[in-house]
């Protein structure tokens, strides 16, 4: 029974889908970025400014997605633990290891978690609307 609840979560229509797939928070129908690669790193946050489906406008206000580092910065710090529980408490690796581990993870995941912290805070501003119609 829990499984189905998280599919659920999963399914257009939820705040996850939106932040995992990096969508429109509004409609769901259209990715938020001009490039869907966020390793190509000079269009990582290159964004539209509407969405063509339902014309709501990503940067709400003006320098809204600097509320994103606050963000941002929540996921490298959960990111750096996790790496360090991987590498020094299952691994049983060195700490100048598990050090070098935290910092690789950072570096080869930040693309993901810059999306990702822009994604989760446009989604704590603005709710899916089934309803809505252009």
């Amino acid at each position: 029974m829990e499984k189905l609840n998280f599919l659920q979560m999963l399914k257009k229509g939820s705040k996850l889908y939106s932040i995992l797939t990096g969508t429109c928070p509004k409609c769901q129908n259209e990715s938020m970025y001009l490039d869907k690669n966020p390793f190509h790193l000079m269009n990582t946050l290159k964004m539209h400014e509407n969405c063509s489906h339902c014309g709501l406008k990503y940067q709400i206000e003006p320098s809204f997605f600097y509320g994103a580092m606050y963000v941002s910065y929540g996921l490298n710090v959960a990111l750096g633990i996790a790496a360090f529980i991987i590498s020094y408490v299952i691994l049983n690796s060195s700490l100048k290891t598990a050090f070098i581990a935290i910092i690789a993870s950072l570096v080869i995941l930040y693309p993901y978690v810059l999306r990702g912290s822009r994604n989760i805070y446009i989604n704590m501003f603005v709710s899916y609307d089934p309803n809505f119609k252009k």
